[in-house]
Protein backbone atom coordinates (compact mmCIF):
# COMPACT_ATOMS: atom_id res chain seq x y z
CA UNK A 1 0.00 0.00 0.00
CA UNK A 2 1.37 3.41 -0.98
CA UNK A 3 1.64 6.32 1.44
CA UNK A 4 0.19 9.49 -0.06
CA UNK A 5 0.20 13.09 1.15
CA UNK A 6 -1.23 16.38 -0.05
CA UNK A 7 0.79 19.53 0.70
CA UNK A 8 -1.11 22.82 1.09
CA UNK A 9 0.80 26.03 1.90
CA UNK A 10 -1.33 28.60 3.72
CA UNK A 11 -1.23 32.27 4.55
CA UNK A 12 -4.46 33.84 5.82
CA UNK A 13 -6.78 31.05 4.67
CA UNK A 14 -9.04 30.91 7.72
CA UNK A 15 -12.14 31.17 5.50
CA UNK A 16 -11.20 28.06 3.51
CA UNK A 17 -9.03 25.90 5.74
CA UNK A 18 -11.55 23.66 7.52
CA UNK A 19 -13.56 22.97 4.36
CA UNK A 20 -10.48 22.17 2.26
CA UNK A 21 -9.07 19.83 4.92
CA UNK A 22 -12.31 17.89 5.24
CA UNK A 23 -12.89 17.68 1.49
CA UNK A 24 -9.34 16.55 0.68
CA UNK A 25 -9.38 13.80 3.30
CA UNK A 26 -12.73 12.51 2.00
CA UNK A 27 -11.22 11.63 -1.38
CA UNK A 28 -11.08 7.92 -2.35
CA UNK A 29 -7.28 7.53 -2.26
CA UNK A 30 -5.79 4.87 -0.03
CA UNK A 31 -3.74 5.95 2.95
CA UNK A 32 -4.17 9.66 2.21
CA UNK A 33 -2.69 12.26 4.56
CA UNK A 34 -2.54 16.06 4.49
CA UNK A 35 0.24 18.47 5.51
CA UNK A 36 -0.60 22.14 6.01
CA UNK A 37 2.45 24.41 5.77
CA UNK A 38 1.47 27.66 7.46
CA UNK A 39 3.61 30.80 7.36
CA UNK A 40 2.43 32.22 10.69
CA UNK A 41 -0.90 33.46 9.29
CA UNK A 42 -2.09 36.45 11.37
CA UNK A 43 -5.71 35.38 10.89
CA UNK A 44 -5.25 32.20 12.94
CA UNK A 45 -5.29 29.61 10.15
CA UNK A 46 -2.95 27.34 12.13
CA UNK A 47 -5.23 27.37 15.18
CA UNK A 48 -8.04 25.87 13.10
CA UNK A 49 -5.66 23.17 11.84
CA UNK A 50 -4.61 22.32 15.40
CA UNK A 51 -8.22 22.01 16.48
CA UNK A 52 -8.94 19.62 13.61
CA UNK A 53 -5.85 17.56 14.44
CA UNK A 54 -7.65 16.43 17.60
CA UNK A 55 -10.32 14.92 15.34
CA UNK A 56 -7.93 13.68 12.62
CA UNK A 57 -4.69 12.84 14.47
CA UNK A 58 -3.40 10.23 12.01
CA UNK A 59 -4.17 12.02 8.75
CA UNK A 60 -3.71 15.74 9.41
CA UNK A 61 -0.27 17.28 9.97
CA UNK A 62 0.92 20.86 10.46
CA UNK A 63 4.28 22.46 9.68
CA UNK A 64 4.50 25.98 11.12
CA UNK A 65 7.04 28.49 9.83
CA UNK A 66 7.94 31.80 11.48
CA UNK A 67 6.72 34.07 8.67
CA UNK A 68 5.89 34.49 5.01
CA UNK A 69 8.88 33.15 3.05
CA UNK A 70 7.46 32.40 -0.37
CA UNK A 71 5.54 29.59 -2.04
CA UNK A 72 8.65 27.75 -3.23
CA UNK A 73 10.31 27.53 0.17
CA UNK A 74 7.03 26.34 1.69
CA UNK A 75 6.77 23.48 -0.79
CA UNK A 76 10.44 22.54 -0.41
CA UNK A 77 10.01 22.37 3.37
CA UNK A 78 6.95 20.19 2.78
CA UNK A 79 8.78 17.95 0.29
CA UNK A 80 11.61 17.33 2.73
CA UNK A 81 9.15 16.57 5.53
CA UNK A 82 7.23 14.12 3.34
CA UNK A 83 10.36 12.34 2.13
CA UNK A 84 11.65 11.82 5.67
CA UNK A 85 8.25 10.36 6.63
CA UNK A 86 8.36 7.85 3.79
CA UNK A 87 5.53 9.05 1.55
CA UNK A 88 5.43 7.62 -1.97
CA UNK A 89 3.25 10.18 -3.76
CA UNK A 90 3.34 13.86 -2.83
CA UNK A 91 0.63 16.21 -4.11
CA UNK A 92 0.64 20.02 -4.34
CA UNK A 93 -2.55 22.05 -4.27
CA UNK A 94 -3.99 25.40 -3.21
CA UNK A 95 -6.11 25.98 -0.12
CA UNK A 96 -8.82 28.03 -1.83
CA UNK A 97 -10.70 25.38 -3.89
CA UNK A 98 -9.33 26.75 -7.17
CA UNK A 99 -8.04 23.17 -7.46
CA UNK A 100 -10.95 20.76 -7.11
CA UNK A 101 -10.07 18.10 -4.49
CA UNK A 102 -12.07 15.57 -6.51
CA UNK A 103 -9.37 15.84 -9.20
CA UNK A 104 -6.75 14.42 -6.83
CA UNK A 105 -7.84 10.92 -7.89
CA UNK A 106 -7.11 11.79 -11.56
CA UNK A 107 -3.55 12.81 -10.68
CA UNK A 108 -3.10 9.74 -8.51
CA UNK A 109 -4.30 7.42 -11.29
CA UNK A 110 -2.01 9.11 -13.82
CA UNK A 111 0.89 8.17 -11.54
CA UNK A 112 -0.18 4.73 -10.36
CA UNK A 113 -1.93 3.41 -13.51
CA UNK A 114 -0.26 5.37 -16.34
CA UNK A 115 3.15 5.38 -14.58
CA UNK A 116 3.73 9.13 -14.58
CA UNK A 117 6.53 10.35 -12.33
CA UNK A 118 4.86 13.77 -12.34
CA UNK A 119 1.17 14.31 -13.03
CA UNK A 120 0.05 17.88 -13.70
CA UNK A 121 -3.49 19.18 -13.34
CA UNK A 122 -3.56 21.19 -16.57
CA UNK A 123 -5.79 24.17 -17.33
CA UNK A 124 -4.68 24.23 -20.97
CA UNK A 125 -4.38 20.58 -22.02
CA UNK A 126 -7.85 20.60 -23.64
CA UNK A 127 -8.53 24.25 -24.48
CA UNK A 128 -8.69 26.94 -21.79
CA UNK A 129 -10.47 25.59 -18.70
CA UNK A 130 -10.54 28.54 -16.31
CA UNK A 131 -13.62 29.82 -14.49
CA UNK A 132 -14.15 33.25 -12.87
CA UNK A 133 -10.87 34.81 -14.03
CA UNK A 134 -10.93 38.17 -15.86
CA UNK A 135 -9.92 37.74 -19.49
CA UNK A 136 -6.70 39.72 -18.97
CA UNK A 137 -5.48 37.27 -16.34
CA UNK A 138 -6.44 34.27 -18.49
CA UNK A 139 -4.45 35.65 -21.41
CA UNK A 140 -1.46 36.51 -19.20
CA UNK A 141 -1.39 32.97 -17.76
CA UNK A 142 -1.95 31.22 -21.10
CA UNK A 143 0.71 33.18 -22.97
CA UNK A 144 3.12 32.79 -20.07
CA UNK A 145 2.98 29.05 -20.74
CA UNK A 146 3.45 29.61 -24.47
CA UNK A 147 6.53 31.70 -23.67
CA UNK A 148 7.96 29.09 -21.28
CA UNK A 149 7.49 26.32 -23.87
CA UNK A 150 9.24 28.47 -26.49
CA UNK A 151 12.26 29.21 -24.27
CA UNK A 152 12.67 25.82 -22.61
CA UNK A 153 11.54 23.36 -25.26
CA UNK A 154 9.20 21.60 -22.83
CA UNK A 155 6.01 20.23 -24.37
CA UNK A 156 3.97 20.96 -21.23
CA UNK A 157 0.84 23.01 -21.95
CA UNK A 158 0.39 24.41 -18.42
CA UNK A 159 3.90 25.25 -17.28
CA UNK A 160 2.83 27.38 -14.29
CA UNK A 161 0.31 24.87 -12.89
CA UNK A 162 0.38 24.38 -9.12
CA UNK A 163 -1.82 21.25 -8.91
CA UNK A 164 0.51 18.27 -9.19
CA UNK A 165 1.48 14.83 -7.96
CA UNK A 166 5.10 13.70 -7.72
CA UNK A 167 6.49 10.26 -7.19
CA UNK A 168 9.07 10.51 -4.41
CA UNK A 169 11.88 9.50 -6.82
CA UNK A 170 11.54 12.86 -8.59
CA UNK A 171 11.94 14.86 -5.38
CA UNK A 172 14.85 12.66 -4.28
CA UNK A 173 16.61 13.32 -7.61
CA UNK A 174 16.09 17.08 -7.93
CA UNK A 175 18.51 19.00 -5.72
CA UNK A 176 15.83 20.84 -3.77
CA UNK A 177 18.25 23.19 -2.03
CA UNK A 178 19.40 24.47 -5.43
CA UNK A 179 15.93 25.45 -6.63
CA UNK A 180 16.29 29.22 -6.97
CA UNK A 181 12.81 30.64 -7.32
CA UNK A 182 10.42 31.31 -4.46
CA UNK A 183 7.32 32.66 -6.22
CA UNK A 184 5.30 31.19 -9.06
CA UNK A 185 8.47 30.74 -11.12
CA UNK A 186 9.16 27.93 -8.64
CA UNK A 187 6.45 25.89 -10.38
CA UNK A 188 8.18 26.34 -13.74
CA UNK A 189 11.61 25.48 -12.35
CA UNK A 190 10.37 22.27 -10.74
CA UNK A 191 8.75 21.10 -13.99
CA UNK A 192 11.83 22.04 -15.98
CA UNK A 193 14.11 20.08 -13.62
CA UNK A 194 11.78 17.08 -13.73
CA UNK A 195 11.76 17.20 -17.53
CA UNK A 196 15.53 17.62 -17.83
CA UNK A 197 16.12 14.56 -15.68
CA UNK A 198 13.98 12.56 -18.10
CA UNK A 199 11.08 11.69 -15.82
CA UNK A 200 7.72 10.74 -17.30
CA UNK A 201 5.30 13.71 -17.18
CA UNK A 202 1.57 13.44 -17.89
CA UNK A 203 -0.88 16.36 -18.03
CA UNK A 204 -4.40 15.67 -16.82
CA UNK A 205 -7.10 18.14 -17.95
CA UNK A 206 -8.80 19.96 -15.05
CA UNK A 207 -11.10 22.95 -14.63
CA UNK A 208 -9.55 25.75 -12.57
CA UNK A 209 -12.04 27.89 -10.63
CA UNK A 210 -10.87 31.15 -9.06
CA UNK A 211 -11.20 31.46 -5.29
CA UNK A 212 -14.52 32.54 -3.82
CA UNK A 213 -13.27 33.32 -0.31
CA UNK A 214 -10.14 35.15 0.82
CA UNK A 215 -7.76 37.19 -1.32
CA UNK A 216 -5.48 36.14 -4.17
CA UNK A 217 -1.69 36.14 -3.68
CA UNK A 218 -1.08 36.68 -7.44
CA UNK A 219 0.51 39.88 -8.75
CA UNK A 220 2.12 41.24 -11.90
CA UNK A 221 5.49 41.18 -10.17
CA UNK A 222 5.19 37.42 -9.73
CA UNK A 223 4.80 36.99 -13.48
CA UNK A 224 7.70 39.37 -14.07
CA UNK A 225 9.97 37.17 -11.97
CA UNK A 226 8.84 34.15 -13.94
CA UNK A 227 9.42 35.70 -17.37
CA UNK A 228 12.99 36.83 -16.68
CA UNK A 229 13.75 33.78 -14.59
CA UNK A 230 12.95 31.36 -17.41
CA UNK A 231 15.77 32.70 -19.57
CA UNK A 232 18.21 32.53 -16.65
CA UNK A 233 17.05 28.99 -15.85
CA UNK A 234 17.51 27.84 -19.46
CA UNK A 235 21.02 29.33 -19.71
CA UNK A 236 22.05 27.76 -16.39
CA UNK A 237 20.88 24.35 -17.62
CA UNK A 238 23.60 24.37 -20.30
CA UNK A 239 26.20 24.12 -17.52
CA UNK A 240 24.54 21.37 -15.49
CA UNK A 241 24.56 17.60 -15.93
CA UNK A 242 21.21 15.86 -15.39
CA UNK A 243 22.13 12.32 -14.43
CA UNK A 244 19.10 10.71 -12.80
CA UNK A 245 20.93 7.65 -11.48
CA UNK A 246 23.59 9.64 -9.65
CA UNK A 247 21.03 11.15 -7.26
CA UNK A 248 18.50 8.40 -6.58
Amino acid sequence: MTKNIVLIPTYNEIENIEAIIRTVLEQPIENLHLLIIDDNSPDGTASIVKKLQNELPQQLHLLERPGKQGLGTAYIAGFKWALTKGYDYIFEMDADFSHNPEDLIKLYQACTIEHADLAIGSRYKSGVNVVNWPIGRVLMSYFASVYVRLITGMKIMDTTAGFKCYHRSVLETIELDKIKFKGYAFQIEMKFSTWKYGFQIIEVPIVFTDRRKGSSKMSGGIFGEAMMGVIQMKVSSFFKKYNKNSHV
